[in-house]
């Protein structure tokens, strides 16, 4: 598995046309572009018999809450895109000015709150596990709002923002100070017209484990890197188990999360997308949404 990255439209539609079916080994398939139903009295004899569902989630559920994309028009911090920011080769290059985009975005998700549609997965979860059915969010959200709602059977591929890994010793623990450190207080801010706090080195987060003291980084992946195997093999456990996909906010276009869905369309298992706007993925599913777009109303319904 390749490592995170954004990739084309061009190019994922490439990709669909190489994933291969289990039952015949070596051969290549298209997943059938048509255009998906809108059909919510169909969705719902899916999901009434679904036993295995898995959710997969992005940016666009936690926008609901009022977090950033990063992604689109407008997706910059200052004059930054996320992925100018979010590579080890920024953090070498500039911790500083890293640590202040993460610190700007500890804050805001330090202060969010789980929104319906956050609310309606724990809830769906709960209400399924006392039927004897299972559902598993793998979202590649960093804010931890789906565990502030409650959902349990979580899988957060790109890590957590408020989890720290020291570059000298590797320990990971969990952070959630505000500020992280005191050099960072008052730090952060968005606008274009902002100056960089060139803060020292020595006091950005540091390390806190005895006789160490090295510098902290988020435990997030940044791009150009590969996600745990660990996590990566629970992921492809959930996907090969499930009979039902949800898709939830997701743009499709950061690999490898984009083929997770695709992947599962290709078995012939029913995913339902809902977002703002079609994806790459669209017509390689069996649902879109059920409202021309308006996700966030008819998503937590869709779960009943």
């Amino acid at each position: 598995m390749g490592p995170f990255q954004i990739v084309s439209s061009r190019l994922i539609s490439q990709l669909y046309c190489v994933l291969k079916s289990p039952a015949t080994k070596g051969t290549t398939i298209c997943l059938t572009m048509a255009r998906p139903s809108s059909n919510m009295a169909s969705f719902r004899e899916v999901f009434a018999k679904a036993k295995h569902i898995v959710v997969l989630s992005g940016a666009g559920i936690s926008a609901e809450s009022g977090l950033p994309t990063f992604r689109g028009a407008g997706g910059y911090w200052r004059k930054w895109k996320a992925q100018d920011l979010a590579t080890p080769e920024a953090f070498a290059y500039n911790p500083s000015r890293v640590w202040e985009f993460y610190h700007y975005r500890r804050e805001m998700m330090q202060s969010a709150e789980p929104n319906p549609g956050h609310l309606a997965i724990a809830e769906c979860e709960a209400r399924l596990h006392k039927q004897g059915r299972r559902v598993t969010v793998i979202t590649q959200n960093i804010d931890e709002l789906h565990r502030k709602a409650g959902t349990k059977n979580l899988l957060e591929i790109h890590g957590s923002i408020f989890k720290t890994r020291c570059t000298s010793c590797g320990v990971v623990a969990e952070n959630h100070k505000s500020p992280i450190c005191p050099a960072l207080s008052g730090k952060g801010a968005p606008e274009p017209e902002t100056h960089d706090a060139r803060i020292p080195v020595e006091k950005l987060p540091r390390c806190e484990e005895a006789v160490c003291g090295g510098l902290l980084r988020p435990h997030v992946v940044w791009f150009g890197e590969n996600l745990d195997p660990a996590i990566l093999e629970e992921v492809h456990r959930e996907l090969a188990l499930c009979d039902l996909c949800l898709v939830v906010g997701t743009s499709s276009v950061v690999y490898p999360a984009a083929m997770f869905a695709p992947q599962v369309s290709a078995r012939g298992v029913p995913v339902a997308e809902f977002n703002m706007e079609t994806t790459p993925a669209t017509n390689t599913f069996r649902y879109k949404d059920f409202q021309g777009g308006r996700w966030k109303v008819s998503f937590p319904g869709a779960l009943w």
